[in-house]
């Protein structure tokens, strides 16, 4: 009996490498907004602590210590982790209708995976306004008092929607809000936020990753994330939405968290990480750094929980220290310095047309003009224009 194997082999689209460092690179200049910030107005982040109403507290605590004892008896278990930590980030913000937890693990005598039970969260009322909401609505009116928009930021949107909640209790109260769902493509986005603005609303409610790219927020100069999950990229990008070239107003950004629990956590997690990103010099490595997995933080916070080894470290005290890097950084970028030591700028005056070539010159060269006839320079592009994508400026050739 002969056994023939048939190999398929099918070209998939790509690029080399090679064609980034032989084309891209000499011909390509990136900028971050630090490096135009003296253009731009002052931008400010801050935690908000919160403490929980008691019956709050109680319900969480018992939540928390459930499922630390299930990390310790199910050890490395993945869905512990998971399930686990999910539900402290969300129980606070949402305290009924979770149901029972459950995790999964292999039986060997059975051959199968076996669910058993993690924790059983109590069910709080639903027709509550809790401590946190009351704070969100605080600063809500105070930020459409002084006549600024207001975007606010949910991670929780789909079987446990806590968005259409924070709908609710803004509508109840007289604000005009909107809801930005998934179910709004990436392409009408824009038109959807000018559609908004004609109609008058206040407050923009949606998930971080929806905005996180491509758009820019320059009429809410408020933002507000009354969570923030635990995607530091995505954390990044969002915030930066108002931060961007044509906005004229200070930009503030609120991160809530109720203090002491696993949402602190993880913005103490999230903050440190930054301070480590933005201590590396290169765009690259930070943004590379900043787009740590998911998992990894869960099972940071998952450690954290069982060994208790980050009490007593404070988020605020964190995200301060970010906040003065980010002030450093500005007041020492380059492009700064560089125009603080120049001499005032004449009164501007139109050039006079050039009736002929200057003696001695040979050919003048243009910024943006073909260098193609000129003595000794090898032709590598017709023209170099300016693209701005995503909070970085690119000069990259046709």
């Amino acid at each position: 009996m002969v056994l023939r194997v048939c190999l398929s082999v099918i070209g998939r689209p790509g690029a080399s490498p090679q064609l980034f460092g032989d084309f891209l690179m000499p011909m390509a200049a990136f900028l971050s907004l630090e490096d135009i910030a003296q253009a731009l107005p002052p931008y400010r982040e801050e935690v908000v602590p919160v403490e929980m109403d008691e019956p709050l507290r109680k319900a969480y605590e018992k939540l928390e210590e459930d499922i630390r004892e299930a990390l310790k008896e199910h050890r490395g278990n993945n869905s512990v982790v998971s399930v686990g930590m999910n539900a402290l980030l969300l129980y606070p913000d949402r305290p009924f209708g979770l149901g029972t937890l459950y995790g999964w693990e292999y039986d060997p005598d059975a051959g199968r995976r076996e669910r058993f039970v993690i924790a059983e969260p109590v069910d709080l009322p639903e027709n509550v306004l809790y401590a946190k909401e009351r704070k969100l609505l605080e600063e809500i009116k105070a930020s459409l008092n002084r006549g600024r928009k207001v975007h606010v930021f949910a991670v929780y949107t789909r079987t446990r929607d806590v968005t259409r909640r924070l709908e609710r209790i803004l509508q109840r109260k007289g604000v005009r809000v909107a809801v930005l769902s998934s179910d709004v493509k990436p392409e009408v986005r824009e038109a959807w936020y000018e559609r908004q603005s004609r109609q008058g609303v206040q407050v923009v409610i949606s998930h971080p990753k929806l905005v996180s790219l491509g758009l820019d927020l320059l009429e809410y100069k408020d933002l507000i994330f009354g969570e923030t999950g635990y995607s530091l990229y995505t954390l990044r990008q969002a915030s930066r939405r108002s931060w961007r070239i044509g906005q004229t107003e200070e930009v503030t950004v609120k991160y809530f968290a109720y203090a002491r629990t696993a949402q602190e956590t993880c913005l103490r997690l999230m903050g440190r990480k930054l301070l480590v990103a933005m201590g590396m010099e290169g765009k690259f490595s930070a943004e590379g750094l900043q787009a740590q997995g998911e998992d990894d933080f869960l099972m940071a916070m998952a450690r954290e929980l069982v060994t208790e080894k980050g009490i007593g470290e404070n988020a605020q005290a964190v995200w301060r220290a970010v906040q003065q890097q980010n002030t450093a950084l500005l007041h020492t970028s380059p492009i700064v310095a560089e125009r603080r030591s120049e001499p005032p700028s004449p009164p501007f005056e139109a050039p006079l047309p050039l009736q002929e070539p200057l003696a001695g010159i040979g050919q003048l060269l243009l910024f943006g003009s073909s260098p193609a006839a000129a003595p000794g320079h090898r032709r590598t592009a017709r023209q170099r224009p300016i693209m701005v994508s995503g909070g970085t400026a690119q000069l990259a050739g046709c």
